[in-house]
């Protein structure tokens, strides 16, 4: 088993599917130790299970990202059972919101989204970072899809929240710049998940592009997941110590950006790469 992560205890939210499991089972591979949160009991217990298939183990919280007490509650008892701080946070707990037009949405689902998607990133941070400035390290790094591409029809609460999280982690990242942490969003690409599922079932209300790439990640699975976690465990190491406050995607070339000098505007939400 890869060492790259020994000792660094990881945290990630949405952990119990999708991407966040996916990034789980790459980092306990590579020695992390690993608590998993989410709000359904089921799925932590599948995801524990593939972990314990792998010769491991790992942390299972129940916790709901809109729940701020439950978020703190979750990190220090994280704590106890590491005997130390979260290390890295990983937020990949998301909805798709509501797959109408904003005009027929009920308020109360759009509003949901926004909670789930940016507050949970909020909560999140939050909890784990009065132990990461006591300690002057930690890296954080924030699931982000599609946030620099123009906005889809009918999909309005998720690009507003996924565009509201790359905001305040430009705007979180330079007030913990002095700190020694680390602030990301990383675009993983697409994976075949129950997500991918909603999109297609929404075929008459969304964009023909949106569902075709929704049919491509359910035929090919999408993104390779050692692509994902390659990526992932570069913006969580020590090597990514000099990237804080951009926008990563998969398919940017993480062996280029180890060794780059990185203008204030490169890698944001604008997206100047060159």
């Amino acid at each position: 088993m890869d060492q790259q992560f020994a000792r660094k205890n990881v945290m990630i939210t949405g952990g119990g599917r999708g991407i966040g499991k996916r990034l789980a089972l790459g980092f306990f591979q590579r020695g992390a130790r690993v608590a998993l949160v989410s709000r359904s009991k089921a799925e932590l217990d599948l995801t524990h299970i593939e972990i314990e298939q792998a010769g491991g183990n790992a942390l299972r919280l129940i916790a709901d990202v809109t729940d701020a007490e439950q978020l703190k509650t979750a990190v220090e008892r994280a704590q106890v059972a590491f005997k130390s701080g979260i290390d890295i946070l990983i937020c990949a707990a998301a909805v798709p919101g509501p797959l109408h037009s904003f005009a027929l949405t009920p308020i109360e689902s759009w509003q949901n989204a926004v909670q789930v998607n940016l507050f949970g990133v909020v909560h999140s941070c939050r909890a784990v970072l009065p132990g990461m400035l006591e300690r002057r390290a930690g890296k954080i790094l924030v699931l982000g899809c599609h946030s620099d591409k123009a906005p889809q029809r009918n999909l309005s609460a998720y690009h507003t929240s996924k565009h509201g999280v790359v905001h305040f982690v430009e705007a979180l990242a330079a007030e913990v710049l002095d700190s020694n942490i680390q602030v990301n969003c990383f675009d993983p690409g697409s994976a075949y998940t129950t997500f991918t599922d909603e999109l297609i079932r929404a075929a008459g209300k969304l964009d023909p592009e949106v569902i075709h790439q929704a049919m491509e990640a359910r035929r090919t699975g999408g993104t390779p997941a050692e692509a994902q976690i390659e990526m992932a465990a570069f913006l969580a190491s020590e090597a990514s110590n000099h990237i804080s406050g951009k926008l990563i995607h998969v398919t940017d070339d993480w062996r280029k950006l180890k060794n780059a000098q990185l203008r204030p505007d490169q890698y944001t939400l604008r997206r100047h790469v060159k």
